[in-house]
């Protein structure tokens, strides 16, 4: 076997040896780095640690108009941190320390929660205000509880409506619904948009909020502006900040003045400006290797070298061994040979391979005997109507036979049992290219099954059997009328014609688990077990002589089939020999069908 320059062994050999010097590569530099970068990560969970402690107390001040009572929380910091924290008052009065030692000599940031340090909360809004005072904005517990059970009840009622819904809080205490795709029938049914009024609470506080800012507006001579709280469902709860057009805020002076009247409006909510001070036990490591951990890694690294190239060898191998096969095999069904298989002798995705091609390959065998079959089938129901008008034609042409009107009927008979053929062919056609066009309407199931035991009475009391409708409840369903009568007519018509005199056939409609179940039972011959599994076959008939007398095309059930599965539905039966057969459509009562 020629070896291939360029093939999944030297690859894979290749990148794996690549891979392990760059590994080691890497190894030694980040071990002669070592101490640099341990300073490095100390600085940034330093960092990270501020930023923590620095919110948490922002959170605080945000919430509370004063700082009594904050030691507690300087405290349980500390403890989970690590850090000395100190608390104090601009003018340097203590108000929380978490030691007894001297203050650091400069503090580490100010703590106000109206105008926030963008260094340590780069993420701060334009104004620098933190979104957690809210002020005179914070719901009533009244206005809470009502709110955040019509905001229970419109998630509910999404959920139901097949959305993802979560009911998330703004600062505020304002509950609205969250869902991932924006849906009108869902906004409206579920009376979301009720979420969206302001309450008695934020509407005072807005008028305050309105007339701080043009207070100062007006100082300026600048025209006034009128807020408006934006309380859309549609966006994630943020403080209830005023958010009139972008454009306006963003224009000098309205932004200024807006951000100054935010402040007026909460200063008598949150606590005042303290001086955080943090401090640090940062210890600098040594940056030097000695000669002994030279050697370590030097010798670490040939190690890990040869053992990259050992294990990548053996796996290599194993996996080409393989996908070898696999080529072969493609290569003899390529050739047409489609009894091609593998041995699956490998684990994981290259035994999931050669298993998925194993599967594929019998299912392409099973269809090409599928298609020589229906080929077969179809010639065979086409040539005997054929064979019958081209013989009586040609007697008549003759003058052998005389185109009398019996005559004339049972041409017209085969006529009509090949255009029957050639429809339900047509219809399969469709299925099978998923162009079956649907036109869903209410259906009201049981006016559906008195109108089918209507249309099909005649044949059934011709053939002296006892056709009736029931319908347990008032079960209605989304769906095509037209294609839903012609598969439930297909189930009556195989009924009527398996079913010997004197017996019954009863069309039975219900609600079951959100799916509407219509069902065809007869007295008649039944089904053996292992006929089952077939009788939605194309051209399939347990009679296998295919002689019109005792069976028709084989392509009804198959047509029923076809029609339940474009309702998003599935059709079965069960049967006992000898004491009839019962066939169910089950379909969903709103099975999502394009109007």
């Amino acid at each position: 076997m020629r070896v291939r320059r360029h093939g999944l062994l030297t690859r894979l050999l290749a990148s794996s040896v690549l891979v392990a010097v760059c590994s080691i590569s890497a190894t030694a530099w980040l071990t002669s780095q070592s101490t640099s970068g341990a300073i490095r990560e100390e600085q940034d969970q330093t960092l990270v640690t501020d930023t923590r402690i620095n919110d948490t107390l922002l959170g605080y001040g945000a919430t509370h108009a004063s700082w009594d009572g904050v030691g507690q929380t300087v405290r349980d910091l500390a403890r989970k941190t690590g850090r000395r924290i100190a608390l104090t008052t601009e003018s340097g009065e203590p108000i929380a320390d978490s030691s007894d030692t001297l203050l650091p000599a400069k503090p580490s940031v100010v703590v106000d929660p109206l105008r926030v340090d963008v260094t340590l909360v780069p993420g701060a809004a334009k104004d620098r205000i933190d979104p957690r005072a809210v002020g005179p904005f914070k719901l009533a517990a009244a206005e809470r509880s009502r709110l955040r059970k019509a905001a229970n009840a419109g998630a509910a009622c999404a959920r139901r409506n097949g959305q993802e819904a979560d009911v998330v809080l703004s600062p505020s205490g304002r509950p609205s619904v969250e869902i991932p795709s924006k849906s009108t029938y869902v906004v409206s049914a579920c009376a979301l948009r009720t979420l969206e009024s302001p309450t008695a609470t934020e509407r005072k506080a807005l008028r305050q909020l309105n007339h701080l800012l043009n207070r100062c507006l007006s100082r300026q001579n600048k025209s006034e502006v009128t807020l408006a709280l934006d309380l859309s469902w549609t966006f994630k709860p943020v403080a209830p900040a005023p958010a009139p057009s972008p454009r306006v805020l963003d224009q000098q002076p309205v932004s200024a003045c807006l951000a100054g009247a935010r402040r007026e409006q909460l200063r008598a909510y949150v606590a005042p400006a303290a001086l955080l001070y943090l401090g640090s036990s940062a210890q600098q490591p040594s940056t030097e290797l000695t000669s002994a951990g030279v050697a370590r890694i030097a010798g670490t690294a040939l190690l890990v070298l040869l053992l990259a190239i050992t294990v990548s060898f053996v796996i290599s191998t194993r996996l080409t061994r393989p996908v070898r096969a696999l080529t072969e095999a493609a290569q003899r069904m390529q050739r047409g040979d489609s009894s091609a298989r593998v041995a699956v002798t490998a684990t994981g995705e290259v035994g999931e391979l050669s298993e998925a091609f194993n599967r594929m390959s019998e299912h392409l065998e099973r269809m090409e005997a599928q298609r020589k079959a229906m080929v077969s089938d179809v010639s065979h129901e086409l040539r005997t109507p054929l064979s019958n008008l081209r013989g009586w034609m040609e007697a008549a042409q003759d003058g052998v036979a005389e185109l009398d009107p019996a005559l004339i009927d049972s041409l017209v008979e085969e006529i009509m049992q090949l255009q029957h053929i050639v429809d339900d062919l047509q219809e399969l056609a469709l299925a099978d290219a998923g162009r079956l066009r649907l036109h869903p309407e209410p259906v009201n199931v049981a006016d559906l099954l008195d109108q089918i035991a209507t249309a099909h009475r005649g044949r059934a009391d011709a053939a002296g059997l006892a056709l009736t409708a029931e319908t347990t409840g008032a079960p209605e369903l989304l769906a095509d009328p037209v294609r839903l009568r012609q598969a439930v007519g297909n189930l009556v018509s195989n009924a009527v014609h398996y079913t010997p005199p004197g017996g019954r056939i009863t069309l039975r409609g219900r609600l079951a688990d959100g799916h509407v179940l219509i069902e065809v039972a007869d007295t008649g011959v039944g089904i053996a077990a292992e006929h089952l599994p077939h009788v939605f076959d194309r051209f399939w008939r347990e009679e296998k002589s295919r002689n019109r007398r005792t069976g028709g095309s084989g392509l009804g059930l198959a047509i029923v089939r076809n029609l339940a599965e474009a309702h998003h539905g599935t059709v079965s039966v069960s049967s006992v020999p000898g004491e009839g057969a019962v066939f169910t459509l089950r379909l969903p009562v709103d099975p999502g069908l394009p109007a």
